[in-house]
């Protein structure tokens, strides 16, 4: 059983197990290329919350993910009563709900207006327009 944990662990990418002598070998663009600020979830809502009538496809092109998973992550936060989605004409239109709570323990039930106004801005700024890029 030990043996073939061994054999497993050492297929894994990285140092040696018991190899590590304390120092620090990576630069920190490869370390903080590894995790990001915002999740996937908090970017769509943000996109969602600056333009309630944004089409899936420029979701996608914004957040660099595909289509399906947007539509994912879309169904994700109208489950979990973030959003509201309805329709207008044949196109989707989102409601944000503002006082849905943040969901880490230690955000304390804080609403998640508290971010999104944060985030959005930070999108409009990269756009250097104020408005979504597909207009």
């Amino acid at each position: 059983m030990v043996n073939s944990f061994r054999k497993w662990i050492s297929g894994i990418p990285g140092p040696a197990p018991g190899s590590y002598d304390g120092r620090v070998s990576e630069s920190v663009e490869t370390t903080t290329a590894r995790w990001t600020f915002l999740t996937n979830h908090a970017r769509v809502l943000a996109m969602v919350a600056r333009d309630p009538l944004i089409r899936v496809r420029d979701i996608a092109a914004s957040c660099l993910l595909t289509e399906r998973t947007v539509g994912a992550i879309l169904a994700d936060l109208e489950a979990a009563g973030y959003l509201r989605r309805s329709k207008v004409g044949r196109r989707n239109a989102y409601t944000v709900v503002p006082e849905g709570p943040l969901r880490h323990p230690a955000d304390g039930g804080r609403p998640v207006a508290e971010i999104l106004g944060v985030a959005a801005a930070g999108m409009e700024e990269r756009d250097g327009r104020g408005e979504h890029p597909s207009r």
